[in-house]
C-alpha cells in the first residue's frame, strides 16, 4: 500500500485574490518516494532575485520562505532528498518547477509537449531553474492508455500504486493532470487546469479570467475544464479532484501560517 500526503510548498499572495498555496503530493512506499510537482525550491528562497527576477515575484505574490520548500517539508517528516527517486510534474511553471534542483538524482517525468514547450524558449519558464540538468523521462500520445475515456500514459515510478498523466492542456501546451489510484479508488492532481475549484461552476469567476489571461490556449483551457466537469459529474463515487493552488483542497495540518493575513505581496 502507497502512502499518500499532501504537501504544501509554496504560498502566493496575489492583490485582490485569496492567498494560495502550492499544494504538492508525496506518494511513499517500499520503492522509495515520489513527488508530484516540486513547488519553490530552495535556490529560489536563497537567490530570489538572481533566480526569479523582481516582476514574477512580484506579479505572482511569490512568498519566499525555506520552511515552505519540499525539501524541508520532506525532511521535517523524516523523509530525506536521496529517498524521492521520482518526481512528477503537471508542467514546468516555475511555482511547480522550482523544486527540482533539490532533488538532483531523482527522475522527472513531463509530457513531452511540455519539454518542447520548455526548450523553446517560451519566456513563461524559468530556464534558471533547470541549469542542475534534470533527467528528464518525456511520455508522449504514443504510450497512450484508457483512463475514463481520456488518453493517458501510465508511468513506471516504482511505486504500488498506478500513476498516470492525464493530458489536460491549455493552461500551458504539455499541462497534464496526475492520476494516482489504489483499491479501485482514483485522486486526480490537476495542477493548474483550475486555480481555484469555483471555477467548474463559474465561468466568469475572477480566478478563470486570471487564468484565461495566462494560458497558452484559452480554448483548449476551457476544454480541459469541461474534461474536469464530466469526470466531476460522471465518476465522482471514483475520482477525487484536487488542484495546485486551492488552499481549501488542502488538508488543515498542512496550513502552518496565519491564512487571515490581507492577499498583499511580501
Amino acid at each position: 500500500m502507497t502512502k499518500l500526503m499532501h504537501v504544501n510548498c509554496g504560498t502566493l499572495r496575489v492583490p485582490s485574490f485569496p492567498t494560495v498555496v502550492c499544494h504538492c503530493l508525496a506518494l511513499q512506499d517500499d520503492g522509495g518516494v515520489v513527488l508530484i510537482d516540486a513547488g519553490i525550491g530552495l535556490l529560489d528562497v536563497q537567490q530570489p532575485t538572481d533566480r526569479l527576477g523582481t516582476e514574477l515575484i512580484e506579479a505572482a505574490g511569490f512568498q519566499l520562505n525555506a520552511h515552505d520548500t519540499a525539501i524541508a517539508r520532506l525532511e521535517a517528516m523524516g523523509i530525506s532528498c536521496e529517498q524521492v527517486r521520482h518526481i512528477v510534474l503537471t508542467h514546468a511553471d516555475p511555482d511547480h518547477a522550482g523544486g527540482l534542483a533539490d532533488f538532483p538524482e531523482a527522475t522527472v517525468h513531463i509530457a513531452a509537449e511540455e519539454l518542447a514547450n520548455l526548450r523553446s524558449g517560451h519566456p513563461r519558464y524559468v530556464a534558471a531553474q533547470f541549469d542542475h540538468g534534470p533527467r528528464w523521462q518525456t511520455h508522449d500520445d504514443s504510450e497512450s492508455t484508457d483512463w475514463f475515456g481520456i488518453p493517458s500514459r501510465r508511468l513506471d515510478c516504482t511505486c504500488q500504486a498506478e500513476v498516470l498523466l492525464v493530458p489536460l492542456p491549455g493552461h500551458t501546451a504539455g499541462h497534464c493532470g496526475v492520476a494516482i489510484g489504489q483499491d479501485g479508488k482514483w485522486l486526480l492532481h490537476v495542477g493548474d487546469a483550475y486555480y481555484l475549484k469555483a471555477e467548474l461552476d463559474d465561468p466568469n469567476h475572477p480566478a478563470g479570467q486570471l487564468a484565461a489571461m495566462r494560458a497558452d490556449d484559452d480554448n483548449l483551457r476551457q476544454s480541459s475544464l469541461g474534461t474536469l466537469r464530466r469526470l466531476r459529474d460522471n465518476h465522482a463515487d471514483t475520482i477525487e479532484m484536487i488542484g495546485y493552488h486551492d488552499i481549501t483542497e488542502l488538508p488543515a495540518e498542512c496550513i502552518d501560517w496565519d491564512e487571515s493575513v490581507p492577499s498583499e505581496p511580501a
